[in-house]
């Protein structure tokens, strides 16, 4: 069984900052990708960024510059810090982790129960 619980989301002013938080647990040999994606109401889930287990970053073009991928191997964790936070940022971000169980030969996508971020004008 693999989880992955995430944290942080709240209210926050525009131009505030928000930190999420995700730590994958469970019977895991292999973290391969993570990211973070997002669903605002009404519309489809969409990328925000993902970070590889080694390598280069990956962010939407609508976050770049404003927001940041870090990931803590040691811990199966991974954060996004939020800066200059829109409106237009409002939505439910997910985690999304690609993992290989213990004793299974192949990844599987796996997602956190999601964290709600709004932010007001």
């Amino acid at each position: 069984q693999v989880q992955l619980v995430e944290s942080g989301g709240g209210l926050v002013q525009a131009g505030g900052s928000l930190r999420l938080s995700c730590a994958a647990s469970g019977s895991i040999f292999r973290i391969n990708t993570m990211g973070w994606y997002r669903q605002a109401p009404g519309k489809q889930r969409e990328l925000v960024a993902t970070t590889p287990s080694s390598g280069t970053t990956n962010y939407a073009d609508s976050v770049k510059g404003r927001f940041t991928i870090s990931r803590d191997n040691a811990k199966n964790a991974i954060y996004l810090l939020m800066n200059s936070l829109k409106p237009e940022d409002t939505a439910v971000y997910y985690c999304n982790a690609f993992i290989i169980r213990r004793g299974w030969f192949s990844e599987q996508s796996y997602w956190g129960q999601g964290t709600q971020v709004t932010v007001s004008s």
